[in-house]
């Protein structure tokens, strides 16, 4: 019995690093093709491990598309002026995400612009062109 268990924390340490890795991978999405999509928020969700943000945008046939697109997590958010209230339905918004290469209407944000045209950076990608600050003015540290 000693013997499993061993066994299973071995097994167990060689498969978690590996399966962390592939969820923070970026395979899954097309980061050469970022999207600029113009849509009304449905819900924004401020929770761990993501903040996901669910809008409807029309696509070129002019149909709805219920779009659902992942941010970083709840701290990171707030070291880049975000907040709980950064969105509610309805709003008017403009989301520049990388898509799921699968072709999904799936996502993780680079930049949201807010209807007073405040721009919020998404936690992944380049588009940041100032240093981010925080909260208390200062400097929020460097996306990783």
């Amino acid at each position: 019995m000693k013997t499993l268990k061993l066994l299973s924390l071995a097994l167990g340490a060689l498969i978690l690093p590996g399966a962390l890795l592939a969820h923070h991978g970026n395979a899954a999405f097309d980061s050469k093709n970022p999207l600029t999509l113009k849509g009304t928020v449905t819900e924004w969700f401020w929770a761990n491990p993501h903040c996901i943000l669910q809008f409807d945008s029309a696509d070129d046939k002019g149909q709805v598309v219920h779009w659902a697109a992942e941010t970083s997590n709840p701290a990171d958010m707030v070291n880049r002026n975000w907040s709980k209230l950064s969105l509610k339905p309805g709003d008017a918004v403009s989301v520049t995400l990388e898509p799921a290469k699968n072709g999904k209407p799936v996502g993780r944000i680079l930049e949201v612009v807010l209807p007073s045209g405040q721009k919020l950076s998404g936690g992944f990608g380049s588009l940041e062109k100032t240093p981010l600050t925080g909260p208390s003015g200062g400097s929020a540290p460097a996306p990783k």
